[in-house]
């Protein structure tokens, strides 16, 4: 079954030009609205290309709407180019950024990397334990929960437990953290990654008296067990 993907723009032609060229690859859902978008994710894409400049519901508002249900990566299609606009869209939960115009070969290739990155993470599915078992880390379905009560984490902030748990013990710098995260591209800044940080020791503290992410002062973040 070939992937799914979701191509939002109120540009018909930029949307006609993706559809046909990743068409013999994909599954291409289309939409030219950000109302017609939040009809679309429905169908459940593998992931998703988004403009953020649409009239009436801009891609920052469809991506803040739906990235609590969708877990799939969300590409934003803009010509802007400012940190400060680029910040509002990985707080928003976007995972990559496409500047207009953009060469269609090396959007393909973003595409297919996110997609692979999605496959490895399926594939590598398991579940541990820590805390003398208090808290269970779901890999396979990117979930979290304390004593059994669920803990209701971002698509990052599940990154982040990830790749700290399952390394634990090692420290990890703010720069290798964004890395592995919002991927070599990222064109954002890794103090987004205190802030996910912060978000994540608040969650589990209201259910647990466990530090399990360590600051490791002028180095960087470990998980502690």
């Amino acid at each position: 079954m070939k992937p799914k993907l979701l191509v939002v723009d109120d540009e018909t032609g930029i949307v006609d030009m993706m559809k046909r060229y990743f068409e013999p690859r994909y599954e291409v859902l289309t939409a030219y609205s950000g109302e017609e978008a939040l009809r679309r994710v429905t169908a459940a894409p593998d992931l998703i290309l988004l403009d953020i400049n649409m009239p009436g519901l801009d891609g920052l508002t469809v991506c803040q709407k739906i990235r609590a249900y969708i877990t799939c990566p969300i590409l934003f299609l803009t010509a802007r180019m400012e940190a400060a606009d680029k910040i509002l869209g990985f707080g928003a939960g976007a995972d990559d950024y496409i500047v207009k115009p953009f060469d269609l070969d090396e959007l393909g290739a973003r595409v297919e990397a996110h997609l692979r990155r999605e496959r490895r993470r399926h594939e590598s599915a398991t579940v541990r334990f820590f805390g003398e078992g208090e808290l269970c880390v779901d890999y396979s379905a990117r979930t979290a929960a304390v004593c059994g009560e669920d803990i209701s984490l971002s698509r990052r902030e599940f990154d982040i437990v990830e790749l700290l748990s399952l390394h634990a013990g090692q420290v990890f710098d703010r720069e290798r953290i964004y890395e592995a995260v919002w991927g070599l591209d990222g064109e954002g800044s890794n103090d987004v990654v205190m802030e996910h940080i912060r978000k994540i020791r608040a969650k589990l503290a209201a259910h647990t008296l466990h530090g399990y992410i360590e600051t490791v002062w002028g180095c960087g973040y470990k998980w502690n067990d």
